[in-house]
């Protein structure tokens, strides 16, 4: 799809957000939605979001779609809402699942590079990788829980160019979530 490719190329997606706890800025799903706009044309962007249920957890599951040209091309990204966020109420915390995993589509289709985000760069300019949190540990475990002992666990270290969990970047999580959401698909089929 040639407007796809042309916006690939051309998009230019500020980091317009700044979060003064972290001290560093990054960019969000409306940033990179008001800078693809101009380059659309007649090209159609669509996003849309599917409550998924992954073994015993709730997965936002978001799609974004461009068509045009007599073609369409989809991206889709997963973000589970946490169990509970100080200050927020379910329908924010959903809200927020939601808005993160459209960006990750939104990077995924427009080949957006975040390697150079908050997630991978410390304060003082240098490259610093950072790892998925707690929480991301804990739902890479719940997956393996709930595929179950067939899972080769070495081939998705492999994969990922890891030991353990805890050396999966954040910038990799999402590639981890996909993967083994297809794993637990595949075992469900069995």
């Amino acid at each position: 799809m040639e407007i796809l490719n042309k916006i690939q190329k051309e998009l230019k997606a500020p980091k317009g957000q700044h979060n003064s706890f972290g001290n560093y800025d990054y960019r969000s799903c409306e940033d990179i939605l008001e800078a693809v706009k101009p380059l659309l044309g007649e090209a159609v962007l669509i996003l849309n979001d599917e409550v998924v249920l992954i073994g015993d957890r709730f997965y936002v599951k978001a799609t974004a779609t461009i068509t045009g040209q007599g073609a369409r091309v989809s991206c889709s990204a997963f973000a589970r809402e946490s169990l509970e966020k100080k200050g927020m109420d379910t329908a924010q915390i959903t809200g927020a699942a939601s808005s993160y995993a459209r960006k990750y589509a939104l990077n995924g289709l427009f080949c957006i590079d975040d390697s150079k985000d908050a997630d991978t760069v410390n304060n003082n300019g240098g490259e610093q990788p950072k790892f998925i949190d707690k929480t991301q540990v804990s739902q890479i475990l719940d997956f393996f829980a709930e595929i179950g002992d067939k899972f080769n666990k070495d081939k998705f270290y492999k994969y990922m160019k890891v030991t353990k969990p805890e050396e999966i970047l954040t910038t990799d999580f999402q590639k981890a979530v996909t993967v083994l959401t297809q794993a637990l698909k595949e075992k469900e089929k069995k």
